[in-house]
């Protein structure tokens, strides 16, 4: 669980608590896309809100399978960015097509995310109800098309298809704005050195017994494990990747 995942996580289920306990929370949050012109909160609030505990259940499942590798690979700052992004153009597209449909949930903001694992992991299976495996590019191609016929077929009426879509769309465009706003630090996490790829593992890094380093070490390591944590793999270079690794359990 990565820091970022972990807050959203405590957020939504407190939301949920709370809206559960005060149910005048739940109308005066929620996003009426047409009405966002005199409630511009709501393009936010929305994002807080579950319509009940199984689709509470299915996003936060989701938030904590997919979110904490991306926010490690992105680091936290770019994390939210691309969680808040998302959940943004959902609601912008819901006014679009479903402009006077309420919603509530955190599934654009997810999607986004789900979007970025797919982007980074492609080829990563992904069990479907535990049990069939799918990679994860084909896993959002598929979101993507039940969305689509969804939305526009008018079937699983109450389900924000739009918002899952402007959630793809705001992903997208955000992390192919990172992409291309530092090219040469993403080549630079990839590459240890001409024609080799380096093995870099925040998960692997998780699991470094500070304890039994010696304090010389553990002061490094501490210092590259914050470093990644604030701006993802990226911000390290080859040599403090190899320096982590060195110190990850085999």
């Amino acid at each position: 669980m990565t820091p970022w995942v972990q807050r959203l996580i405590v957020v939504n289920v407190g939301m949920f608590l709370l809206s559960s306990v005060l149910p005048a929370v739940l109308p005066a949050l929620l996003l009426v896309p047409a009405l966002i012109p005199q409630r511009p909160w709501t393009v936010v609030t929305y994002m807080f809100l579950h319509a009940g505990p199984l689709h509470l259940g299915f996003n936060m499942l989701a938030l904590y399978f997919f979110g904490p590798r991306v926010e490690a690979r992105l680091g936290g700052p770019q994390f939210l960015s691309l969680y808040g992004l998302s959940g943004l153009v959902g609601a912008l597209a819901s006014l679009a097509f479903t402009p006077h449909a309420p919603i509530v949930g955190a599934s654009g903001a997810i999607f986004g995310v789900m979007l970025g694992y797919a982007r980074y992991w492609p080829r990563a299976l992904i069990y479907i109800w535990g049990v069939v495996p799918v990679e994860a590019r084909w896993f959002v191609i598929g979101m993507t098309a039940l969305s689509l016929f969804g939305g526009f077929g008018g079937v699983q009426p109450g389900v924000a298809h739009f918002a899952h879509l402007g959630g793809f769309l705001g992903g997208f465009v955000y992390l192919s704005w990172l992409d291309r706003r530092s090219p040469t630090a993403r080549f630079r996490a990839r590459v240890a050195a001409p024609g080799r790829l380096l093995d870099a593992s925040p998960e692997q890094w998780a699991k470094i017994r500070l304890e039994e380093l010696h304090p010389v070490n553990r002061e490094e390591v501490e210092r590259l494990l914050k470093k990644s944590a604030a701006g993802g793999i990226v911000s390290l270079t080859p040599d403090e990747q190899a320096v982590l690794n060195r110190f990850s359990p085999k």
